[in-house]
């Protein structure tokens, strides 16, 4: 079974330069306080690690 971690985003992303609001999209993110719950790849973690100061990683 693949590990899953829960992603919440924490902060908006008005403002946000377009790279930071493409990752938010590609995570499936919306708005302050959106849950999803992801498999745990290379390529999730490097777009959480682009906009690690708006969201809050859990495992789950």
């Amino acid at each position: 079974m693949k590990k899953k971690i829960t992603i919440t985003q924490i902060k908006s992303s008005i403002g946000r330069i377009p790279n930071h609001r493409g990752a938010l999209k590609g995570l499936g993110l919306r708005h302050i306080g959106h849950k999803v719950i992801l498999n745990d790849t290379p390529a999730i973690r490097g777009m959480i690690s682009k906009i690690f100061y708006m969201v809050k990683i859990s495992k789950g």
